[in-house]
């Protein structure tokens, strides 16, 4: 079976690189094979092909957003942060580009500018579950917890099955003090496979006790 799905996905690509040499202009078929080669690995093959489709066309947004999440994943931060920032120039209203971007400042520790881009991410695409959960843990972290529970509250109303989005829920009513609710949330987490943390564990039941 393996054997047929890899024979599978090498006709596939081999198409792809036909579609690419035939049309060498052509940003659809340079930008789908470089999803298809980064869906199964093939990082610098995915980046040749997603950067040779901006070339083409460098104001194509989701070309933008895959490449910089190549470069998210790979842990260059600054080219990922330049390649959604362009995106956003380009397409002032994507909510993903912006969720990246917050994902980013995020990563560099930059809490503010995070927070303001997935606002602003939101304001593009409310039913944008990824960034209420990630919105949630920063509110958190920043004793805004009126405004935490809030986003978690809409992460889980979007994405009742999220186990992250459970756990941040569950810490944002610890630190609002509803440690029942908190309970119940952490307990749910838990049971769609979360390894909550330890230590919020033992919090948590000492406060119940």
């Amino acid at each position: 079976m393996a054997e047929d799905v890899k024979e599978n996905v090498d006709e596939i690509i081999a198409e792809l690189e036909k579609q690419c040499r035939e049309n060498p202009h052509s940003v659809v078929a340079f930008h789908h094979l470089g999803l298809v080669s980064m869906k199964i690995g093939r990082i610098d093959e995915a980046i040749a092909a997603l950067t040779k489709a901006n070339e083409i066309d460098p104001l194509n947004v989701e070309t933008l957003i895959n490449l910089g999440a190549i470069y998210f994943g790979q842990g260059n931060l600054a080219k990922a942060r330049e390649l959604n920032e362009s995106a956003i120039q380009t397409q002032p209203e994507s909510a993903q580009a912006h969720a990246n971007l917050g994902l980013i400042w995020q990563q560099m520790n930059e809490t503010e500018k995070a927070v303001a881009a997935y606002e602003r991410a939101l304001q593009h695409n409310p039913n944008l579950a990824t960034a209420w959960i990630n919105l949630t843990s920063l509110l958190t972290m920043i004793g805004e917890d009126d405004r935490a529970v809030s986003a978690a509250r809409k992460a889980v109303e979007l994405e009742p099955d999220s186990p992250l989005g459970q756990n941040n829920l569950a810490v944002a009513l610890y630190f609002k003090g509803d440690y029942t609710l908190a309970n119940k949330h952490m307990e749910r987490s838990q049971a769609l496979g979360y390894s909550v943390d330890p230590n919020f564990v033992a919090a948590l039941r000492e406060k119940l006790a």
